[in-house]
């Protein structure tokens, strides 16, 4: 029996996402790497966004769309707005996460970005917000206290739980962003606007000049392993930036948005398990049940988001059907 044109692409589509999802996660352990071995978190994240840059632009000169850059024009304040917040802000507050806390922990936080969108919705917009994201909120709470053993009085790093919130919100802004901009910008010109920009924004911060160049040329520990510094380098960029951007395009195109959009919730349990096999970083069962529970919730929260949108009678769901697609390259 040979398989139908759907099943082969709708097979492609979840190779694609998972491929996405694994690389993003893996990030994560590699970035840490290169904080550790003398890179403040600020100057790693800019040599992410200096490298996907190069890579983006180049990728846009060779498809040559017509009109990018009066896209670009038109739209040019929320695009600043998403490279600042979204990009600079919420990759440099994860970056500080992961360098304070074990790194499933870390994205982990950035995770609870759907709940803040279901918050912004609700007491910000006052808008109607179905039950299913009402239920994901509080799930996600009662995972993160759990996470964080609250009853221990935060038991872990509090700048490092502080840094991962702050990367949840810029997550959030990613979300509410992409739902206003789904019609003006296509994603690959508006992720390419929005790393410029983030880079741009980060460079005197970063101050790259004074940056430890001179590591990536040497030998940098990897838990027990010596990885060179320009290896890391390279696959933070092409891995875990670009190559996640390509097979998320890859796998949005090929499966629903609501499934294509959970398969990001791979990355958490990719980033912890590449954690523990590279660095040597453990949780506790109780972590790991208080992740479990974390995802669920923020799963639950992002799905009532886009039954809310598909209700208001929207052609697409707007914030679902763009996750996958970008979402991996902010964080």
């Amino acid at each position: 029996m040979t398989s139908t044109p759907s099943a082969n692409r709708t097979t492609a589509g979840v190779l694609f996402g998972v491929t996405s999802s694994v690389a993003f996660g893996a990030g994560g352990p590699f970035a840490k790497a290169l904080i550790a071995a003398g890179f403040s978190p600020l100057q790693a994240v800019w040599v992410r966004l200096i490298g996907t840059v190069v890579v983006l632009v180049a990728l846009c000169l060779v498809l040559r769309r017509p009109g990018q850059l009066a896209m670009m024009v038109r739209n040019k304040w929320q695009i600043l707005l998403y490279g600042i917040v979204a990009v600079a802000a919420c990759q440099s507050l994860y970056f500080v996460a992961a360098s304070r806390l074990p790194v499933g922990i870390a994205i982990l936080l950035e995770f609870t970005g759907p709940v803040l969108v279901v918050a912004w919705e609700k007491l910000v917009r006052h808008a109607h917000v179905a039950r299913e994201s009402t239920i994901g909120v509080g799930v996600a709470m009662l995972g993160l206290a759990v996470v964080v053993q609250i009853w221990a009085g935060l038991h872990l790093d509090a700048i490092g739980i502080a840094a991962g919130l702050g990367a949840a919100a810029g997550n959030a802004t990613f979300f509410l962003l992409i739902d206003r901009l789904r019609d003006s910008v296509d994603p690959l010109t508006l992720t390419t606007g929005g790393m410029a920009v983030g880079m741009v924004v980060l460079t005197p911060l970063a101050a790259p000049w004074s940056a430890p160049w001179h590591i990536l040329g040497h030998s940098v520990p990897l838990g027990s392993h010596q990885v060179p510094g320009w290896a890391l380098a390279v696959f933070i960029v092409l891995i875990s930036t670009v190559l996640s951007y390509l097979t998320g395009a890859a796998a949005i195109q090929r499966l629903s948005a609501p499934v294509a959009a959970g398969l990001a919730y791979v990355e958490p349990a990719s980033a912890t398990v590449i954690a523990w096999a590279t660095l040597g970083e453990r949780l506790s069962p109780t972590q790991i049940a208080g992740g479990a529970i974390v995802l669920a919730g923020a799963f639950l929260a992002q799905r009532g988001i886009g039954q809310s949108t598909r209700s208001e009678g929207e052609s697409t769901p707007s914030i679902l059907g763009t996750t996958v697609t970008t979402e991996a390259l902010i964080r």
